[in-house]
């Protein structure tokens, strides 16, 4: 039986899985922290692999799901389900790495509060950006973090792998899921993975940005337990 573990995005934590924590909580699900303590993508999927025994079911939303990605490049057979919310195969572009690292010089002079305030409006669908008490929830996790953790794990998503190359060799159940309005990593980026992971399911949250785990938990939690019903998930 394989074990179901929650791969956090940048800066994130448990509170990005709260609701799916709560849903799962008869699979007796993990959230990982490898994110918080290696330097790139790479070393960070090889330590979930040597930190978790046998076989695996793998739920990484945004920089999650990079790292998910490579755990699957890395041991294909032990990674029996991949869920990806809201992320991207593709290695980083260069207007994004241009972007990235205009951010990674504001947090290294203490603006991390004003940059997260300001991504507010890129994360979050206009309907769930009016949501104060959520809205904080996500600064507070990200901020909670720290300069020197988001500067850390920028610079990792800057020189993640291309996860296109070894996507269309995975034959083992794949769920993709993206907000319909996601502008961080566009639901055209999901319609990619879908396209290469041979019989993944793909699925569009409706008027949901970014954050989709805390936009619309309901939405996601439905489609993630049917998926996991037909997985073999541990207890």
């Amino acid at each position: 039986m394989a074990q179901l573990i929650f791969l956090p995005g940048l800066a994130g934590d448990t509170v990005m899985w709260q609701s799916q924590l709560q849903a799962t909580a008869h699979l007796g699900p993990r959230v990982s922290d490898v994110h918080m303590r290696h330097d790139d993508l790479p070393a960070m999927a090889a330590a979930l692999l040597a930190e978790n025994e046998g076989e695996l079911v793998l739920c990484g939303a945004s920089m999650g799901g990079m790292i998910a990605m490579e755990a699957a490049r890395q041991e294909p057979d032990r990674v029996v389900g991949l869920a990806l919310l809201g992320t991207s195969a593709r290695p980083e572009s260069p207007e994004m790495r241009e972007l990235r690292e205009g951010a990674i010089q504001l947090f290294a002079q203490g603006q991390a509060a004003e940059v997260i305030k300001l991504n507010v409006r890129f994360a979050f669908h206009p309907d769930q950006a009016a949501d104060a008490a959520l809205i904080q929830a996500y600064i507070d996790f990200v901020l909670r973090a720290g300069a020197s953790q988001l500067i850390r794990q920028n610079r990792a998503v800057i020189h993640r792998p291309d996860a296109r190359l070894h996507l269309p060799q995975r034959r083992k159940p794949t769920l993709v899921m993206c907000g319909d309005c996601d502008q961080l990593t566009p639901p055209t980026l999901s319609e990619e993975i879908a396209s290469l992971a041979s019989g993944a399911e793909l699925h569009m949250v409706p008027r949901c940005g970014h954050m989709l785990t805390m936009e619309k938990p309901q939405w996601v939690n439905a489609r993630l337990l049917d998926w996991l019903e037909r997985l073999p998930v541990s207890t």
